[in-house]
């Protein structure tokens, strides 16, 4: 296939065509403590070229077979593995034999959050993620505690892994250009990732907590059926965004303690 693939609307494809910055994102992960690298929706490869040299195992992963046609076209590299299949469908942890991955990509806007929750869910298997997001989604991840835009996934990406803001994109860098400018974050996992509380508890109270982010946790959290004494604890007068990760983490073992479980 020797013409470029044409951008698709229906994926939420928007093909990074600028060299440098596709290079700068390459160089975002350490690429140390792992042996595979996944790079979701590689497109015509601008950031693949950037990867392929890397003495690791290189997985470009896409649902678009006229993607995976070009790469399979203009990548005649042993070090690459071109896969056509969804990632938030793969079950990594066969895919990968339970080896540590990093994952890195240019993620369309209308999937990238879920991605981003996939990651956290296979969180044991991924010590490096970064990619380029729309801006106020990747902002939004790194918030700290007591902003406007500090909410769910903020506090559980930030649970497990140090965010990190790296840099602004330009619409004007990719074809055909998004509305909104892009950002590109690193997130890099955290040595003792493991909480001292029911980590599926701590969804589930996170989420519980912000779908309803105006009012008190006190009224937010109703559904836990909170005992008279668990409600007069101050924690409980506080809003969502006013809590650190900690805070929450204490949160959700003040539910245990009181015989609060996740019983979803």
């Amino acid at each position: 296939m020797n013409t470029p693939v044409t951008p698709k609307k229906h994926l939420g494809q928007h093909f990074l065509k600028d060299e440098n910055i596709a290079r700068k994102i390459s160089e975002t992960l350490s690429f140390t403590g792992y042996k595979n690298v996944l790079e979701i929706g590689p497109g015509t490869g601008v950031l693949t070229k950037y990867l392929v040299d890397k003495p690791l195992k290189i997985t470009a992963m896409d649902v678009d077979r006229d993607s995976i046609a070009y790469l399979k076209a203009e990548f005649l590299n042993s070090n690459l593995a071109i896969v056509e299949q969804d990632f938030l469908k793969c079950d990594l942890a066969t895919f990968f034999n339970n080896e540590p991955i990093a994952i890195i990509g240019n993620f369309p806007y209308n999937i990238s959050t879920q991605i981003v929750f996939k990651a956290l869910e296979c969180r044991a298997l991924v010590p490096e993620f970064s990619g380029m997001f729309q801006k106020e989604v990747a902002q939004r991840i790194c918030q700290p505690h007591g902003s406007k835009a500090y909410g769910i996934l903020s506090v559980l990406t930030q649970a497990f892994y140090t965010a990190e803001y790296l840099f602004t994109v330009p619409p004007s860098v990719f074809n055909p250009p998004p509305k909104v400018d892009s950002g590109v974050l690193r997130l890099t996992r955290k040595q003792n990732f493991k909480l001292d509380c029911d980590e599926a508890m701590l969804f589930r109270v996170v989420k519980t907590a912000f779908n309803q982010r105006r009012k008190t946790l006190r009224n937010s959290l109703k559904s836990f059926e909170l005992s008279d004494k668990l409600k007069e604890d101050s924690i409980f007068g506080l809003r969502p965004e006013q809590l650190s990760v900690s805070q929450f983490v204490e949160l959700t073992q003040k539910l245990e303690k009181d015989g609060i479980s996740d019983n979803r």
